[in-house]
Parts: C-alpha cells; structure tokens; sequence
C-alpha cells in the first residue's frame, strides 16, 4: 500500500520526470537520502517508471487505435508480440480476454503502419477481426495525465517542483543537484559556437505540416534511451547516442524547451486506489463532439478523451475503485450529457505495455508460439 510520502514521490515526479532528487526533498521536507530510498523501491517494488516521450504531433506522427478480435487461446501470445514493436504503445487485453488494443504510431502521410496492417496481422491465426481508428485530436492524456497520479501535493510544493522554463538556445541545463543523483548529472563544459553538422551535432529536419520541427534523426536515439528510462544520467544517454554529455544536454533542453518531448510517469493506477478501468466507444453527434469532449476532458475519473475516425468517433479511459463507481460514473455523469447516441464499455483487464519501451523483463518472457 502506497503511504503520503510514496504519493507525494509520484506526483513530483509527474511534473517534473527528471527532477533532482535534492529538489523533490526540499518540496516534500525530506532527506534527499529518504527520496533516493522510496524511488527505488517504487520502482522494484511498485513498477514504477519515468518515460521520456515524442509528443505526437510535434515528431510527426500519426496515432492509430487498433481493436483486434481474437480466439480466448491466442490473445495473450498476439498481445505479448505487438508489445514487441517499436511502433506500438499501451497494449491492452480486454472485454474478458477476447480482444487486443494497441496504438500503433506511424509516421504523417502513412495510412497505417503498412507491415502491421497489411502483412502481420493477416497471417495470425485467432484474430476474427480487426479495426483501425486514426486519433483525429487528443482532449486530455499525453501530457495532460490522470488527475489521479497529481493529487498529493500542495500548490506551494507544486511550484517548486515545476522545472524552468528555459529557451531553447540556452547552451545548457540549468545548474544540476549534487552527482550522485544519476538523473542529474551536471554538464560543466564550455559554451562552444554553434558547431556544423556532425555526428555529435546532428542538423535538424524541416518542418512539420503544422510549421514545428519534428525531431531530428540523430535525436531518435535520444528518444528511444528516454523511453526506455527517462531518469538515465547524461552519461548513459551520451553512451547510447555517440554524442558527449553536453551535447545530450543541449538537445534534451531543446527538444522539452519546444514541447517536442514530455515525461511521463507510469504505475499500476491499482496501487493508487483505481481497480477498475474501462475503455469507452461512443458515438457523438458531429455538433456536440467539441462539447462533450471538453467536458469529458474535466472529468477526474477519466485518463484519456480523443476523437477519432469510425462508427464510433470520440474515445475515452475510465479509471474508477470499482465496479459500482464506474456504473455511478457511466449512468450519473456521462449519461447526463446530451449528444452521445451510443456507448460501448470494454473492461480493461491487464496493460502489457504502456507507453513507454516494452519493460525488458517482460520482453524476454517466453511465449506459446503463434502461426
């Protein structure tokens, strides 16, 4: 069971993933010692993870929910592959063991991830059916977490924890907490002039069609260690990219300074009092679609609200203590809103993967082989 301080840990680490461990003591009234402790042991305990993550839009991509029916035998072997991909995130098995959904990110202009699509998922045996549905735009999720992870600290301890806001010129981060905290790691090189193309100064791509830079190629490596673990030194980060530490620093100030890059904390929502989780279809009227989803969007017991393509055109996660709150939730709240024609509730029974790389223990679970 999670105690305040546990929490108090989480919901720092939520507004800012990479916050020195010095830092969320002093907002918390704790040794940085006690912080260091309870991180680890969320972490080997609770399965608590900080990923770093492409905002969407900004790296140009595309997020496609996919539904795919399967036979009870084959489910947890076909979830267990999509977690595999690099292309996927959040693999969830549910509506009582028979279906699978995932999102597959794909870049702008590809109509779905062609080899998923067209080449792997044909082949399975014991899928029935399969749809896709292209996230049109996110309402909350992403950035925007469930309020049920930010509910411990005060305002005061929130500003102090918020991280600075600093250009995306600035030649480094800002000055770091003592070295022993690896997420932390301080860069004190030199201010250098801006260097030329190089290996360990990758040029930037163009544009996105909505005008902002997506990452460059030489940053995706960055971004696939951020995944993996978003608290790594910028030493590990610098041994996984080839770059030096201050060049790791520049980039990573530069691709969160332009929002391009987010942190995300991710732990079972059971620990923190949500046991029920279910995913929500409905069907708005095209009017009230703007309406309902912003209103959807200030619900505390949802994490997710995003239009999509489909018979069903606006999706939402429910995170609730039981049963009896999500039927309180589904009949008192969003049955009250005018606009929804239809609703389809799938219960959420096991998340393989959530939106960060696939945990490596799980990725070297063996599994039942699968035609």
């Amino acid at each position: 069971m999670l105690d305040d301080l546990d929490r108090g840990v989480i919901h720092a680490l939520h507004i800012d993933g990479r916050a020195p461990f010095s830092r969320i003591a002093a907002a918390l009234g704790v040794s940085t010692q006690t912080v260091a402790r309870r991180y680890r042991r969320l972490r080997a305990e609770a399965g608590l993870r900080v990923v770093g993550l492409a905002e969407s839009r900004q790296a140009g991509q595309t997020q496609w929910m996919i539904r795919l029916t399967t036979t009870p035998a084959t489910t947890q072997a076909l979830a267990y592959s999509l977690a595999r991909r690099p292309d996927t995130s959040w693999v969830k098995l549910v509506s009582g063991g028979t279906e699978i959904f995932t999102i597959v990110h794909a870049p702008h202009g590809v109509a779905v991830s062609r080899a998923l699509l067209l080449r792997d998922i044909p082949r399975r045996a014991g899928i029935t059916a399969v749809s896709a549905h292209c996230m049109l735009h996110s309402y909350l999720g992403g950035p925007t977490a469930w309020r049920g992870i930010a509910q411990a600290l005060s305002d005061r301890q929130q500003a102090q924890l918020r991280p600075a806001r600093e250009p995306a010129t600035a030649p480094f981060p800002a000055p770091a907490a003592p070295v022993h905290d690896p997420s932390v790691a301080s860069v004190r090189e030199p201010a250098k002039a801006p260097p030329r193309a190089t290996a360990d100064a990758p040029t930037r791509e163009p544009a996105t069609p909505a005008g902002r830079r997506a990452p460059a190629r030489a940053d995706r490596d960055l971004l696939d260690a951020l995944r993996r673990d978003g608290r790594a030194s910028y030493a590990e980060l610098a041994a996984a990219t080839g770059w030096s530490q201050a060049t790791v620093a520049r980039h990573l100030t530069d691709l969160r300074s332009r929002g391009t890059v987010f942190f995300d904390v991710e732990i079972d929502p059971a620990l923190l009092g949500a046991t029920t989780q279910a995913l929500l279809w409905m069907a708005v009227a095209p009017a009230r679609l703007d309406h309902v989803a912003t209103t959807l969007a200030g619900h505390p017991e949802l994490a997710v609200v995003a239009a999509t393509t489909g018979p069903t055109n606006l999706l939402a996660q429910a995170l609730c203590a039981d049963p009896a709150e999500l039927h309180h939730y589904l009949t008192r709240r969003l049955g009250a809103l005018d606009g929804i024609h239809t609703l389809e509730t799938a219960p959420i029974l096991h998340t393989i993967k959530a939106a960060g790389s696939l945990d490596p223990a799980v990725a070297r679970t063996p599994l039942r082989s699968v035609p």
